[in-house]
């Protein structure tokens, strides 16, 4: 479904990525693991067009990325929840998760989509009239990802969703991302705690310096000694 074939970008002169290589199948979660400063957010942005390729081609079922601006992606099925939740904090819940439904397939069924989503949060149900800033963070996070389930993807890409979280709020952040994984939409992970990662997602890749240096089922990496010692603690 999603290809990345020797992807290299930068940020003006400084190199981000290099030569990254990575796929994704339907329903797939795959999960991008590595420290601050790896790539791993770099590598959602040039996804969502925002960071441009200096080598490599990214496609989405066929369809080549490069050729169509960032505002256009969404369309063919690509959400992309940033770092940070970055919800809209004068604004209503409610009104927050309609600006998730923008293109015309997701708004024509916006209705149907935000009552699934309430499924899922209950407690952004309780909380449609109030404002988003007025929120806790891990409520925040609820809504930014609800707001990317409006755009009804096919891949959902998460920037570091328990990023701030306490650790009751980061348990039901990971629940609710296995709960819309079972129901079919691809995932792709960026997260530093790896351990909970590794235990929601079926492959993964490891970055380092924007260069993929381990991928492997998560069974595997999950015993990878370099793993355990960079980033389980054992």
């Amino acid at each position: 479904m999603l290809e990345i074939k020797g992807v290299s970008a930068a940020y003006g002169s400084v190199p981000a990525l290099s030569d990254v290589s990575i796929t994704i199948g339907a329903g797939e979660a795959v999960g991008l693991l590595g420290a601050n400063g790896a790539g791993k957010s770099t590598t959602l942005r040039a996804i969502s067009g925002l960071v441009r390729l200096t080598a490599g081609a990214i496609s989405f079922d066929g369809v080549d990325l490069a050729t169509r601006p960032p505002y256009r992606i969404p369309e063919l099925g690509i959400a992309h929840v940033p770092e940070g939740r970055q919800v809209f904090p004068e604004m209503t819940v409610q009104e927050n998760l309609e600006i998730g439904a923008y293109v015309p397939k997701a708004k024509a069924e916006r209705a149907r989509t935000m009552e699934l989503v309430y499924g899922i949060f209950p407690r952004l149900a309780d909380r449609r009239k109030q404002l988003a800033g007025t929120m806790s963070g891990g409520e925040q996070q609820m809504l930014a990802v609800g707001r990317g389930l409006m755009l009804k993807p096919r891949l959902l890409m998460l920037d570091e969703p328990s990023l701030g979280l306490a650790p009751v709020m980061t348990d039901v952040t990971f629940e609710k991302i296995g709960e819309i994984h079972r129901m079919g939409t691809a995932i792709l992970l960026v997260e530093q705690n790896v351990s909970r990662a590794l235990a929601l997602v079926q492959r993964a890749y490891v970055l380092e310096s924007g260069r993929v240096t381990l991928q492997g089922s998560s069974a595997e990496l999950a015993n990878n000694k370099q793993v355990q010692a960079a980033y389980l603690g054992i």
